[in-house]
This record gives C-alpha cells, sequence and structure tokens, in this order.
C-alpha cells in the first residue's frame, strides 16, 4: 500500500509525514486524543490527519472518526486544507474543516510551528442507530487546541493581563504576576503574537452519508427529501412523505426538477457544449474495452472510434442513449426523449448553480 501512495495511485494528494520531529508531534496529538500511538517512521495524513497506513497498523480506519459521528483532526500543517478526507461519513466534513483552517489560518500556522492542533468536529449526537438521529444533527461544532493547551492558557494569561491593567493596586499582586509569568513562558507574547482559535458553529442542511447504506438527506428544500442507495432500504420511523430509494428513478428526477437542484447538460443544439456528453460516451467505450481485457494507454481520437467500431455490438444502454443525445446536438435533428427509466438519463444531467451542487453532481454520479 505505501509504494501505491508514494506514487499518487492510492489517496492521492495527501500530505506526507517524514519528518521526525512531525512524527513525534502527531504521536503526541495520537496518544492525547485516542491513547495510541505509531510506530511508523513515515506516513500520509489527510485533511483531518487520519492516515490510511496508521489505519491499517491499528486495524482500525475510524480511528479518528469513533462510531463515525464526531470526527476528531489533528493538524500538523495548514497544507492540509489542500488534502482529500479519507474514510468520511458525512459529505459536509471536508469542506466544513477546510473552511475552518482557512478563516483560522494565520493562527493555526503560528500553534503548527511548535505543536500539532487537536480538536473535534462535534454534532449533537455520538452514536448514529437509527435514521431520526441523523435529523438531529443541525449543526457542527468545532473546537481545537494544541496538546499543550496554548489556547486555553493564552485565554488565561489575557483575563489576567485585563485584570492587571483594570484593578487598582494590582502590581503588588504576587501571585497574579507570578501566574501571568509562568503563562507567558508558555504562550510567548500574545499582544504580538494572539494566540486564539474562536470555537466556530457551521450549519448542517443538506447532505450524505454512509450510514445505513448511502442515504442523502434533503432538507434545506420546499419539500424535504431522503434518497437512499439501497432499494431495499426502509425507514418506517420516519413521517416524511418523500422517503425514496434509487428504484424510485422517477420520483427523484422530478424531485431534482421542482426543487431546481439538476438541469440539462444540453439544452440546445450547441457543439461545444455537446463535447461534454461526447466526453461521457468516451469514458464508457474505453471502459468497454478495459473490462473486455483490452490494454489501454494514451488513446487518440482515431484509436477510440476504433474501440468503437469494435465493440459496438457490447456497448451498454447507456452508450446508445447518450449517442441519441450527442448526435441532436452537435448534428441536428429531433431532440431525444429519454424518461428517467433509461439507463442514460442521468447521464445528461447536472447539478444547477447552487450551495449543494457538489452533492447533487455526488448523486446524479451514483445514479
Amino acid at each position: 500500500m505505501m509504494r501505491l501512495v508514494k506514487n499518487g495511485l492510492m489517496f492521492g494528494n495527501l500530505i506526507e509525514v517524514v519528518s521526525p520531529a512531525l512524527v513525534t508531534r502527531y504521536n503526541r496529538a495520537l496518544d492525547h486524543l485516542i491513547g495510541k500511538q505509531t510506530k511508523l517512521t513515515e506516513f500520509h495524513i489527510d485533511i483531518c490527519g487520519y492516515s490510511p497506513e496508521i489505519g491499517d497498523e491499528l486495524g482500525d480506519d475510524l480511528y479518528l472518526n469513533p462510531n463515525g459521528c464526531n470526527q476528531q483532526f489533528i493538524l500538523l500543517t495548514i497544507d492540509q486544507k489542500t488534502a482529500p478526507l479519507l474514510m468520511t461519513k458525512f459529505s459536509t466534513s471536508r469542506s466544513i474543516l477546510r473552511d475552518y483552517i482557512e478563516e483560522n489560518e494565520d493562527e493555526l500556522f503560528a500553534l503548527t510551528a511548535r505543536e500539532a492542533v487537536t480538536g473535534e468536529l462535534m454534532n449533537s449526537v455520538f452514536e448514529v442507530s437509527s435514521l431520526k438521529d441523523l435529523f438531529q444533527i443541525n449543526r457542527v461544532e468545532i473546537e481545537a487546541d494544541t496538546i499543550g493547551a496554548h489556547v486555553e492558557e493564552a485565554k488565561i494569561l489575557q483575563g489576567h493581563m485585563d485584570t492587571f491593567i483594570s484593578k487598582e493596586d494590582a502590581w503588588w499582586d504576587d501571585v497574579l504576576i507570578a501566574e501571568m509569568i509562568e503563562l507567558a513562558k508558555r504562550t510567548g507574547n500574545i499582544t504580538r503574537n494572539p494566540v486564539k482559535l474562536e470555537t466556530k458553529i457551521y450549519t448542517q442542511g443538506n447532505f450524505y452519508t454512509n450510514h445505513f447504506g448511502g442515504v442523502y438527506i434533503f432538507r434545506d428544500v420546499d419539500n424535504p427529501t431522503i434518497i437512499a442507495r439501497d432499494p431495499k432500504m426502509k425507514f418506517p420511523e420516519l413521517s416524511l412523505p418523500n422517503v425514496l430509494t434509487f428504484d424510485d428513478r422517477d420520483q427523484i428526477a422530478e424531485f431534482l426538477n421542482r426543487e431546481n437542484l439538476a438541469e440539462r447538460i444540453v439544452s440546445v443544439q450547441n457543439h461545444e457544449v455537446s463535447s461534454i456528453i461526447k466526453q461521457k460516451i468516451d469514458f464508457i467505450v474505453i471502459s468497454t474495452a478495459a473490462n473486455a481485457g483490452d490494454k489501454i494507454g494514451d488513446l487518440s481520437r482515431q484509436q477510440i472510434r476504433q474501440i468503437e467500431r469494435k465493440y459496438a455490438d457490447q456497448m451498454p444502454a447507456e452508450y446508445h442513449g447518450l449517442m441519441k443525445v450527442w448526435r441532436w446536438a452537435s448534428m441536428g435533428g429531433s431532440l431525444p426523449k429519454l424518461t428517467p427509466k433509461d439507463p442514460a438519463f442521468f447521464y445528461t444531467l447536472r447539478a444547477c448553480q447552487h450551495h449543494d451542487r457538489d452533492l447533487v453532481n455526488m448523486l446524479l454520479s451514483e445514479l
């Protein structure tokens, strides 16, 4: 696995940890959070500090995400903001953590220069045993500090400083002055270099969770709707009228259209826009050839056409539906009327420009 990760063939864009100092800091943070340490001298981490190598070593891929509900994190560097989030249980976790790092970038840069910063994305529940629990998660709160509690001690020091300035005869308070001196030894000069991380609260609106086989929850819409990936999944405990599964393609298409969440990729005949459809067709062609055992390398347009002819009778239904759309968009003719039951239907859609664009595109790609 190490070779795959190093060569970018597995878990791409992770942050490499090879410095003995950073490994030591990570171990202190890991011991602080879960009471364990790694024996590895080099590994990779994602945006929350999770390492697939350490997960393999500990035999626990959720060692920073107990019960798959409250994501803990270890920040060694602010560069982690560009990394992906592995083993995620909620689709909003990465964006929340990335926003938090960006909003506190200066403070985190100063803190991680000397120690790892640890924290937690705290939901209002500690375990998800039923779908009702997911509806209790309305917001996510982030609290963070270094292992040495620099942020907390800086708050105490600031309070002492305020008292020292405002209290009459504070110059004679030897205990107060002694405490200030001791705290300043650990926090540094907080007047020049403020050590402050505000507790941040983020709303949890529409999201995806891989609990219960994978569920899309749309609450911030006119008609709240749940879409389960597993067609066999039933949620009798819910009173919502719109509880759908991936088998309910007609109802899902109607929901996406009614809430203005998705639109057609090609709505008018346009050669440039039709190239998006053509790219989807190319992916299907190459996938068909690869599954048939062909060795796929760098392919020219001519070679892709040759593959299309070679496997013309083996192309899936999605290919034929998309070809109808592409011919109409680039060559004219009548607009093909694909229904949601057509395997190619959701290939022809994309999310509208809104806050939940990535979530809707994820749903469309699965469909």
